[in-house]
């Protein structure tokens, strides 16, 4: 049964992105002359404004988020990839990397008034808010793609609505088995992971009551703005406002329908028409099927396969358009030690591919081949 609505649409999507091959990728777009092919056109990167064009520079912060859903081990996510040698991978695709570090949030007490609708709201409100000044802070300042390591998917109030601060015209791909639309009043659970999406669009604000900590957050994006992939468990809340507002989302019956080749051409043709928005790629490691990605805690059976989920981080990279990438719910206190090691690459090799590594291999610009001696 498809979930989603407007996930079919007649009509042919004007990026053609899925259609590249690797080898364009390797001769076209990752040439020194910044040419960048999709679906066997070859256009300019160098055209785009500077605003458009996606910085070449990383900025990472680490966000040890556990407060947004019951589970205590996403606070080590952040720190877990950077063990796994993530520093080192983007050095090796020649990007200019900083390191932040992880963002230390404060203890605060909370009351009853701040356990319901929403638990820990208070502590949650703070931490978002915190989290948006300093991507804010990465993006506007200091001129960097920021790459944001979870924590819960909580922690995305803040990143997105950083990132919207700077580029208000940014559109969303949201990646995920769950749609994370509750309002407070819908969520089943009062886990923040589950609402993240109310408290940024404008269309909800009528059902959003008044909740302690969040006093500082105003929406800052439409739902048109976002579109989601690999959706498999939806609430009956966030299924009514898709319906309502008619949001575009592909559930995985699409993607087992048509291809994440097509599914994601028609996802960034619906909120990136033009190609000319800056994106904003937040990747719950969920979306993967628990084959893939088990060390996590919510995960739904019958997702995204490995190589469908590299794809997807490996195309946006391609569009030349991704300016902030969020990777979360990563929880390596969960599952076997060979369970929690194969989530953990999962989440490494995907941020890495959001950025530009293939898997195909990458050569150093100053790259020759050796000629012996004598």
């Amino acid at each position: 049964m498809n979930l989603l609505v407007n996930s079919i649409r007649p009509r042919p999507s004007r990026m053609l992105l899925g259609q590249m091959s690797s080898v364009l990728r390797l001769s076209v777009l990752r040439s020194s002359v910044g040419l960048l092919g999709l679906g066997g056109l070859v256009f300019d990167v160098r055209a785009l404004s500077s605003k458009e064009q996606a910085p070449q520079d990383i900025g990472i912060i680490g966000v040890p988020l556990n407060k947004g859903q019951s589970k205590s081990g996403t606070r080590l996510g952040p720190q877990t990839i950077r063990d796994a040698g993530l520093i080192e991978q983007l050095k090796n695709i020649e990007r200019d990397v900083k390191d932040y570090g992880d963002i230390k949030f404060p203890e605060i007490e909370e009351d009853v008034s701040s356990m319901k609708p929403l638990k820990n709201s208070r502590s949650l409100g703070k931490a978002t808010q915190m989290i948006s000044d300093t991507v804010y802070k990465i993006m506007k300042e200091d001129k960097r793609l920021c790459m944001t390591l979870g924590g819960d998917h909580a922690l995305s109030v803040g990143s997105v609505n950083g990132h919207a601060r700077v580029n208000p015209n940014m559109c969303l791909l949201w990646i995920d088995a769950h749609a994370d639309l509750n309002t407070p009043l819908s969520s089943p659970s009062g886990n923040l992971h589950g609402m993240v999406q109310s408290f940024l669009v404008h269309e909800l604000e009528e059902y959003m009551p008044k909740i302690p900590g969040f006093e500082w957050i105003k929406p800052c994006i439409s739902l048109k703005d976002i579109v989601y992939i690999g959706l498999r468990d939806i609430d009956p809340g966030e299924k009514y406002i898709m319906e309502r507002f008619g949001m575009t989302g592909y559930s995985i019956h699409d993607v087992d329908k048509l291809g994440v080749k097509e599914v994601l051409s028609r996802a960034l043709d619906t909120v990136n028409p033009k190609a000319n928005r800056p994106i904003h790629l937040s990747y719950d490691i969920d979306s993967l099927d628990p084959v893939v990605s088990p060390s996590t805690g919510t995960p739904v059976m019958g997702g995204l396969t490995y190589r469908e989920g590299m794809y997807i981080a490996e195309v946006v990279s391609d569009t030349g358009l991704l300016h902030a990438v969020d990777i979360v719910e990563l929880n390596p206190e969960l599952g076997a030690p060979r369970e929690q090691d194969t989530t953990i690459m999962a989440a490494m090799n995907i941020v890495t591919a959001s950025v530009g590594k293939l898997r195909e291999g990458h050569r150093p610009s100053n790259y020759e081949i050796p000629k012996p001696l004598y």
